[in-house]
């Protein structure tokens, strides 16, 4: 189905206004030349986009969703556009990297520097966003390229893991904790608990939670959230326990911690992107792909 991309923004005109004269005034088209437009694209999709009487234009159930989604479209499609003619041109293009707290505290500071060094005129944004959040971001276009942390993975993105690293048992400063002896973590079944919620992703969850299950007890949670900079805090201040990425830990003062190696569960940082990234970023992706992580 061939649809120009002037025809949508037409109809998002419309659909914003309700008011075929108005829209027509705005984008300097003749209004019968508009609504002929409109007319056809609703004969090409097969379904009323507007109702229409008298005296008001209303969308139907699927005028709202067929809006939603070219505002998506559109918003890629002049993205995507742009990035390239910047390529082209040579001048600065922009890539965007949603990332975990993990990540930052681990790989990506280097990873940005080889990047920069090979690509000085690519300008780089970076967001932290948890797992969920960049599944959200990814879908929305948001961010160009993901850096999660034992994610689920889901049909759409492609992926690669990057680095596996061991968790770490996070406590205050007095509890009592010797990491010059063996630990046996059943010892902490009557401990409370700070850990992400399910919606953080099954799969970050599943590998936490699996670590107390094969310890022989399940973790008493007292309190829930997605961030590890709030889970480290809430075990400074004696709320709790927490378990975290090793990486993640660095810089905190106010809580130790047991690395814990001799755990089947790992770390696992994995790269997250669309397969049409690798068109807009090729090098780029490459560069990511083979770079030597440690």
């Amino acid at each position: 189905m061939d649809v120009d991309t002037s025809v949508l923004r037409n109809f998002l005109q419309v659909a914003e206004t309700l008011h075929f004269t108005r829209s027509s005034e705005q984008m300097h088209i003749a209004q019968p030349a508009l609504s002929r437009q409109i007319r056809q694209l609703e004969d090409k999709l097969g379904v009323s986009l507007f109702e229409r009487n008298k005296r008001n234009v209303e969308l139907t159930a699927a005028g709202r969703y067929f809006k939603k989604e070219c505002e998506l479209i559109l918003k890629q499609f002049d993205y995507v556009a742009l990035q390239a003619n910047s390529l082209f041109k040579g001048k600065s293009g922009v890539i965007r990297i949603g990332y975990t707290h993990s990540a930052m505290h681990d790989f990506l500071p280097d990873l940005i520097r080889h990047i920069n060094q090979i690509f000085p005129d690519i300008k780089i944004v970076l967001l932290e966003f948890n797992n969920s959040r960049q599944y959200i971001a990814l879908k929305n276009r948001e961010i160009d390229i993901g850096f999660a942390t034992n994610p689920d993975i889901d049909s759409s993105f492609k992926s690669k893991l990057l680095l596996r690293s061991n968790f770490a048992l996070v406590t205050p400063l007095d509890f009592p904790l010797d990491k010059n002896k063996p630990f046996d973590l059943y010892k902490l079944k009557d401990q409370e608990f700070i850990l992400p919620p399910m919606e953080e992703g099954e799969m970050y969850v599943s590998t936490l939670t699996s670590i107390f299950v094969q310890a022989g007890f399940m973790p008493k949670v007292v309190h829930e959230t997605p961030f590890a900079s709030t889970a480290i805090r809430l075990v400074e201040k004696g709320f709790g326990l927490t378990v975290e990425p090793l990486s993640s830990l660095t810089g905190y003062k106010g809580v130790k911690y047991l690395e814990l190696k001799d755990i089947a569960q790992k770390v696992e940082n994995v790269m997250l992107w669309l397969p049409n990234t690798e068109t807009a970023f090729p090098g780029i992706i490459q560069q990511i792909l083979d770079y030597k992580y440690k």
